[in-house]
């Protein structure tokens, strides 16, 4: 494997509206995703939950469930098999009879079928001790400072001299904003096949194969092989097809361990778990709650002096999760004096985990709502106020931005939104029963380019190219733009292009996340087909092979590399019943070169869509008392539907940042979700002049 430093490739399949390349599969049902799997003698396997928060399981009788036709075995603590280690404290289930949050998997039942395995769940009797928890997020109880926030980032900074500054400011705003506890939801639940065997191996050593609802194979591998104690060429994990995960999906969850734990004792037969949406609230990771104590400082003429942001939220006592929340604040916008911190209530619960934006979304939201009270303290359009605090560098950084053209953005969003229009005085207009306003704030995600990524390019018969890449496409298209980068890295049409990725076989690929997924993936892709055409020539022989890795330049370390948007948003509001609706939401972003406007646009409504929903619907409701979420199904956590979503629509600004990518572009995955709550509720602030500060923001706290 080869480094390379690659070179910019000319566009000409890259943005153009490519159809879909799986569409057709996808379409006809013939695509297979982890659970649809045909493995022959498969069982199934049903998780059996705690239902103490804390504590122990003292007995296990599984006689009923053994009895039960069908039910083939029943594993607890007491007979499962033993890991190689118990470091990651998510994975290393049935070790021992500790009980760490509600919902932990305590006992495991394999059957010939779903039905008698759910049944057999059903007639386990688990005995357990229960012992005092904690597992409501309070400003009192987050005291805890963690060394690193994700992924890997300060946990604090201090510059200048906050509390000067705000004593002499001419405005001040101090309020704090909170939003909720949110699960990913995605489509596809969770769901894993795994068997053991050696008929893989060249040594003849034991291997582990998965088919796995996964937005990394190659990181459930590393993370099955540290489980085990193999080496990761004995892991093998398949994900052909992903019905979405937003973060969910990231790394490996309890259930994967389980179906390999329960795997083990099958004698080489395959086991299949396939999570209920039930089990996900608590077993498939989750966004935190934050609370965000914000102090703005400013002149008169709204230019910030101070800017501070405390951050707080929770981890699990089980495994530590620290989300960036304060993160965006630090290079947001210029302001000679900044703090921020992150502090953390240690709780007996499940897991957090990674959540479409995790730190940007519920930091820019608190941060955006705040700009707003204060644009209306300093007596400026929100936008104009925006203008003034633009930095001329990056803020944490002090390195110039490659391209902010956040302004750009609120400019050509103002004129299709028709902002020129808008009431300076809230609770202005109103169109028959309803309350009308509207509401702006900025978005915006760190454009990510993750080390280690590898391609292999091979030629093969009538001039076509097999390429190579443990890559996951989790249903935003990365199957569609990653053929369309390939075609232009050697110069051919995209149908010369055989794609081959979602396979820890293949060479080493990242995660789908961090809007870091095509930046990293396309960018050793277009290494290794210049690789290619320098090993082989342009006309090469069918079964020559180049394999590379994308090395960063020093351009690169000069500068800093965001995405921004800027999102506009119309809410009404019923003058009797506090409904809200929003017939209208646009996004305008500057993102880099699009490499397929059809998939991207899917991507960004999708963000402002997910946005609409956390402002006015999601909310995961933990009862104290039990410790446990008690919103468990789609019934009860409410998500954006389809009479929800009246008008949404994205743009972006014709841009290349050749730079960062040899493809010109940056991620888009995430910077649709941030920014959009926080527009939305500024704008029902404009509506009905009730200033709420938490979400979701629902009819009965404005009614309030």
């Amino acid at each position: 494997m080869t480094e390379v430093l690659p070179s910019p490739i000319a566009a000409r399949a890259m943005g153009t509206d490519l159809r879909r390349v799986d569409g057709l599969e996808k379409v006809t049902g013939e695509a297979s995703y982890a659970a649809d799997q045909r493995v022959d003698e498969a069982l199934s396997c049903w998780l059996v939950p705690s239902t103490v928060a804390r504590g122990r399981v003292t007995r296990i009788d599984a006689t009923e469930a053994l009895a039960h036709p069908g039910v083939v075995a029943v594993l607890d603590h007491t007979n499962a098999p033993r890991f190689a280690s118990t470091e990651d404290g998510e994975l290393a289930i049935l070790q021992d009879d500790r009980i760490h949050f509600r919902g932990q998997i305590v006992a495991l039942v394999l059957a010939e079928t779903s039905e008698a395995a759910r049944e057999g769940a059903r007639l386990v009797r688990v005995e357990q001790q229960a012992e005092s928890f904690e597992a409501e997020l309070r400003t009192d109880n987050a005291t805890y400072r963690p060394e690193k926030v994700n992924p890997d980032k300060e946990t604090d900074t201090d510059e200048g001299d906050v509390d000067a500054a705000l004593a002499t400011a001419d405005v001040v705003v101090e309020q704090t904003y909170r939003t909720a506890y949110e699960h990913n939801n995605p489509l596809e639940p969770h769901a894993t096949v795994a068997w053991w065997g050696n008929d893989e191996s060249e040594d003849g050593s034991e291997t582990l194969t998965l088919y796995d609802a996964s937005q990394g194979v190659h990181g459930v591998a590393q993370a099955l092989a540290d489980l085990f104690g193999l080496e990761k060429a004995q892991v093998r994990v398949m994900a052909p097809y992903v019905g979405g995960g937003f973060g969910s999906k990231g790394v490996a969850h309890a259930h994967v361990s389980a179906a390999a734990l329960a795997a083990r004792t099958t004698g080489g037969r395959p086991v299949r778990i396939a999570m209920t949406r039930q089990q996900m609230f608590a077993l498939a990771g989750y966004r935190t709650a934050t609370i965000s104590h914000f102090r703005l400082g400013a002149a008169a003429d709204g230019r910030l002096v101070a800017i501070e942001h405390a951050a707080q939220e929770q981890t699990s006592a089980l495994k530590e999760f620290a989300e960036q929340t304060a993160s965006p604040t630090r290079m947001m916008y210029a302001a000679p004096n900044r703090r921020t911190s992150h502090r953390l209530a240690v709780l007996d619960v499940a897991v957090p985990s990674w959540m479409r934006a995790p730190g940007e979304m519920p930091g820019m939201y608190a941060h955006e709502v705040a700009m707003d009270e204060l644009a209306e303290a300093c007596g400026l359009d929100p936008v104009e106020l925006r203008r003034r605090n633009e930095p001329s560098t990056d803020p944490e950084t002090g390195l110039p931005f490659d391209s902010r053209r956040l302004m750009d953005c609120f400019d050509r969003g103002a004129e299709r939104f028709g902002w020129a229009d808008r009431p300076v005085a809230p609770r202005s207009t109103r169109e028959g029963e309803w309350w009308v306003g509207t509401g702006v704030a900025s978005a915006t995600y760190p454009a990510m380019r993750q080390p280690g990524n590898v391609a292999r390019i091979e030629s093969l018969d009538n001039g076509c190219y097999a390429i190579s890449i443990g890559a996951v496409d989790i249903g935003t298209g990365a199957r569609t733009v990653l053929t369309q980068i390939a075609a232009d890295a050697l110069s051919v049409d995209v149908r010369a292009i055989d794609l081959r990725i979602a396979d820890s076989s293949l060479p080493m690929a990242t995660v789908a996340g961090g809007s870091s997924g095509t930046s990293s993936w396309g960018s050793s892709i277009v290494a290794a087909a210049q690789q290619f055409r320098a090993d082989h020539g342009d006309a090469p022989d069918p079964g020559l092979r180049s394999e590379a890795s994308a090395i960063r330049g020093e351009e690169e370390q000069k500068f800093s590399f965001h995405s921004f948007g800027a999102v506009f948003a119309e809410v009404h509001v019923h003058r009797d019943t506090g409904e809200l609706r929003v017939p209208r939401l646009l996004g305008v972003y500057n993102v880099g070169r699009v490499i397929n406007p059809t998939t991207a646009l899917s991507q960004f409504r999708g963000g402002l869509i997910m946005g609409l929903s956390a402002a006015l619907f999601e909310e995961s409701v933990r009862d104290p008392r039990f410790g446990h979420v008690v919103t468990q199904d789609l019934a009860t956590y409410h998500v954006a539907a389809h009479a929800d979503v009246l008008g949404v629509d994205a743009e972006w600004l014709d841009d290349e940042t050749e730079v960062f990518t040899p493809m010109g572009s940056r991620g888009i995955g995430e910077v649709g979700i941030v920014g959009t709550a926080a527009a939305i509720v500024n704008a029902a602030y404009h509506a009905t002049g009730v200033r709420v500060r938490d979400i979701p923001l629902t009819a009965d706290r404005l009614l309030r």
